[in-house]
């Protein structure tokens, strides 16, 4: 949509697509970790690149734990998650509690200095489809991440497509 690639619970893509991280994409987050170093935190990288088999592997191992419902506000269905296109990835640690941190609270704040934007903030469940994800990062490049995070819209707002 308007050059950017959206995957979500309307959009998706191909079982063949993506072969691992995009680069420049990668080399964002690189950058990322290496600011939040020098900001005094630490930024490991949780989870990148994930094929359609691994992402259907790990939703029918949430629905197994949790069931359809409950899976489905977290966890995307395969051919339906970001990390299959190699732009997203899961950063710090994958809890809520996260964004509470000195860390979680530097990548809200800074994420799209380096082209980045939490993907699925707070207060959009409605619209995105997914709890909040404070430690989900989607790259877009600097320009674009920061249109999305000063507009104060999801990108599925800022896209058009709610």
């Amino acid at each position: 949509i308007d050059g950017v690639l959206l995957v979500n619970k309307e959009y998706a893509l191909p079982r063949s697509y993506g072969d691992g991280e995009d680069e420049a994409a990668y080399e964002a987050l690189l950058k990322l970790q290496e600011g939040a170093r020098q900001a005094g935190y630490s930024m490991p990288l949780m989870s990148g690149f994930r094929s359609f088999e691994t992402q259907d592997k790990l939703y029918n191992k949430y629905v197994e734990e949790d069931g359809v419902e409950k899976a489905d506000t977290y966890s995307a269905w395969p051919g339906h998650s970001e990390h299959q296109t190699g732009l997203a990835f899961d950063v710090g640690w994958v809890d809520l509690q996260f964004a509470d941190t000195g860390a979680g609270q530097w990548l809200a704040q800074h994420s799209h200095e380096y082209g980045f934007i939490i993907r699925y903030p707070e207060g959009k469940e409605g619209v995105t489809g997914y709890q909040y994800e404070p430690w989900h990062v989607r790259y877009l490049g600097v320009d674009l991440a920061t249109k999305v995070y000063e507009s104060g819209l999801c990108l599925e707002e800022y896209l058009g497509v709610d």
